[in-house]
């Protein structure tokens, strides 16, 4: 028994009606017992066959199969390192002259993501059909993006397959990295506000109801200050399921508010012009913008479809608009360099003026990744100076909540004792 849950009740094997194709691409029906789907495919793979299609004949077996971790492993989606290795291991296979199918199915095998394994499978028997890989990949469309199937699609066609893996490699490879690098960076910030938050609720609910009965048996006037603490504490008090209740439809609503296009078009505005954090959204989607293109262009997609499938990889709503908007001002003749360039606080002067020396000499492409590699490098020194910039500005923030307590909490006590002479 597996490390899953796992209750079967079986009568009988199961008479499969199957079609499979050999290593050369030759198909063959038939029928085979087997006891389930997954055997069947075990026993074919043995003489060299690869299962297209199989289904149940008549079944004279009763089976519940319930593996709870299968089921997790199933619904876990394809991370962007799984798709880099595919992307990188199948651009050697090709290289190194195997057939399409037979790397497809070596990766197949090698996968640990049973979804991804799935995956891959639809797109072998796609190939087996006779269908282009860009087109299995289009089966998978949600998985793969259509930056990823573009590229094949023209390296298929300009027999530079073997090149466009190696740049979508190289591209998972530079995502990856930078998005690690933001989260990293985000993550220190991060912590000490929730920390702070725990903290500040922990005395408001255990520490302020106790130094309040003390200041209530004095009987002297509460500052404004005093009186918000401690009705925030009563509330935490005798309505904190309500108030987390509360808390918790907040964020709920904030968080579908982000999912809709005004919403996020909001907050990526409003990112934009938060100090620290805006100049390295702003590094971060141009770095982005400039591999993207460069890659497209260098696979030899067209200038039209670039610009809307580099739009669509981008995280900042902004910057998607901008890029996307610049198709039109292209189709009626504007170089790409002024079509960009109309909103100034989006991408900087530099950008503009490198992307205008790369269409006058005829090498977009490489001025392009040069901005990518500066841009990259910039992330890079800002998220490592990031931890050193918020400390002091998180440290006055706390030095700013804690003096904000002790003096409304302490206040009422030495006025109290200045009243009686003391």
């Amino acid at each position: 028994m597996n490390a899953g849950l796992r209750i079967w009740y079986t009568l009988g094997m199961v008479v499969f009606v199957y079609s499979a194709a050999d290593q050369t691409g030759k198909a063959s029906k038939g029928e085979r017992e087997a006891a389930d789907a997954k055997a069947l495919a075990v026993a074919l793979r043995g003489e060299g066959l690869l299962v297209l299609d199989a289904a149940e004949k008549k079944g004279i077996k009763a089976m519940i199969n319930f593996d709870v971790g299968e089921m997790m492993a199933r619904v876990r989606p394809v991370s962007l390192v799984e798709k880099m290795f595919f992307a990188r291991n199948l651009g050697v296979m090709v290289g190194a002259g195997l057939p399409l199918t037979r790397a497809l199915d070596a990766l197949r095998q090698e996968a640990n993501n049973p979804k991804f394994k799935r995956v891959i499978a639809d797109i072998n028997a796609a190939v087996v059909k006779g269908r282009s890989f860009a087109e299995g990949l289009r089966l998978h469309e949600k998985v793969f993006g259509d930056l990823v199937i573009n590229m094949v699609e023209v390296g298929e066609t300009t027999g530079k397959l073997t090149l466009v893996l190696k740049l979508l490699a190289n591209q998972m490879k530079r995502d990856h990295t930078l998005k690690k690098r933001v989260r990293g960076a985000m993550m220190y910030p991060a912590i000490i506000m929730i920390a702070l938050t725990g903290v500040g609720t922990l005395m408001m609910y255990y520490v302020v109801p106790t130094i309040a009965a003390t200041i209530k048996e004095l009987g002297v006037p509460l500052p404004l200050t005093t009186r918000i603490i401690m009705g925030i504490s009563d509330l935490l008090v005798h309505y904190g399921l309500y108030v987390a209740i509360g808390v918790t439809g907040l964020v709920w609503l904030a968080w579908r508010l982000l999912k809709t296009e005004k919403g996020r078009r909001l907050f990526d505005t409003a990112i934009l012009r938060v100090p620290i954090f805006g100049p390295l959204v702003r590094k971060f989607n141009t770095a982005r913008f400039c591999r993207t293109l460069s890659y497209l262009s260098t696979s030899g997609v067209p200038i039209m479809k670039s610009l809307d499938i580099t739009g669509g990889v981008l995280g900042n709503a902004l910057f998607r608009d901008l890029v996307r908007g610049s198709a039109a001002d292209i189709q009626k003749g504007k170089p790409l360099a002024t079509a960009l360039g109309g909103n100034p606080r989006i991408f900087q002067p530099l950008v503009i003026q490198m992307i205008a020396v790369g269409e006058e000499t005829g090498k977009i492409a490489e001025m392009l990744l040069r901005l990518a590699l500066f841009f990259e490098e910039e992330v890079n020194g800002v998220t490592k100076n990031l931890s050193t910039i918020v400390e002091p500005i998180l440290m006055i923030v706390i030095g700013i909540a804690v003096g904000f307590f002790a003096v409304s909490m302490l206040q009422p006590i030495y006025g109290s004792l200045g009243s009686i002479g003391i």
